[in-house]
């Protein structure tokens, strides 16, 4: 792995920002799930979805960051080929897993505000359950083959991936056979991810502001904007990126590398240490339940 091509003499001092995103990210995420699990009153499919959420960014930043910052600080550059699938593998599982819970939270959202009085009875544990299962079998089930054709494909020497952790089209340039049915197949199930998610989520808030705009409390009309707002725009910053990054390593191949591969870490990286803050402390109900924890340890 070669980090950030291009930007190498930089490595150590974008080492400390990469560096301060992972502690962001295991501080926020590891305190929104301690609160969640003390608090009885915030076991409810709303922080069920949020703490499946936690889980997942913490498990994606821990697959690249370390690794990432071996490369910065120590130039341990060498990854075995086991490794570096078994890396990619669970990036992009995690990721579509990441995405498929937003569409979730958004559901949540809209069942919370449009029909307030059947949200229990919609949102059932059993119901939660089986959504957390069914994003965690669409990210294994399109995933999956990744792995699978990678290994069939003969890698040309020398085995250097132009980028900072084991990224599938980065891979994929290491392929001496032809590797057009797997460049194919990776921009086809992002595409498809990324614009079914997005669908689904826009439609969610949209009957979410609707509700909302129906209201005469201009105070209400606010927080809901504010409220959207900030999700949309995290949402964006995974969404947009993210595809973005696999396009141009495909199609622009002119275009300098490290733009690409900083495309790549920052739609990963990003979202995990911003969504406890958005999704946590912006909640009142988080709020009041860290209050409510903090005097009961007292």
């Amino acid at each position: 792995l070669t980090g950030i091509p291009g930007l190498q003499h930089l490595h150590l001092w974008m080492s400390f920002p990469f560096c301060i995103l992972y502690l962001v990210t295991l501080a926020g995420n590891s305190t929104l799930l301690c609160l969640i699990k003390a608090d009885p009153s915030l076991h409810l499919p709303m922080f069920l979805f949020l703490s499946m959420l936690a889980v997942t960014d913490l498990l994606m930043s821990t697959s690249i960051i370390p690794k990432m910052l071996g490369i910065f600080w120590f130039r341990s550059t060498a990854i075995s080929l086991d490794a570096c699938l078994t890396q990619m593998y669970f990036v992009h599982t995690l990721s579509m897993m990441e995405s498929g819970l937003l569409v979730a939270m958004a559901f949540d959202r809209y069942v919370a505000i449009c029909n307030p009085l059947r949200y229990l009875s919609i949102l059932t544990s059993p119901m939660v359950a089986a959504i957390g299962l069914s994003t965690l079998l669409r990210a294994v089930v399109f995933m999956s083959p990744l792995t699978s054709q990678i290994l069939r494909l003969p890698l040309c020497s020398p085995a250097v991936v132009d980028h900072s952790y084991c990224e599938h089209m980065a891979m994929l340039n290491l392929a001496c056979g032809n590797a057009a049915f797997s460049h194919t197949y990776i921009l086809s199930v992002a595409t498809y991810v990324v614009s079914f998610d997005s669908l689904l989520i826009a439609i969610s808030y949209a009957f979410v502001l609707r509700a909302v705009l129906s209201l005469s409390s201009p105070r209400a009309c606010k927080k809901a904007f504010s409220t959207c707002g900030s999700h949309l725009c995290v949402m964006a910053f995974f969404y947009i990126p993210g595809l973005l990054s696999m396009y141009m390593e495909r199609y622009h191949q002119e275009l300098p590398p490290h733009i690409q591969v900083l495309l790549a870490d920052f739609y990963l990286l990003i979202p995990p240490a911003f969504n406890p803050l958005i999704y946590g402390i912006r909640t009142k109900q988080i709020r009041d339940g860290a209050r409510r924890v903090i005097s009961r340890r007292r």
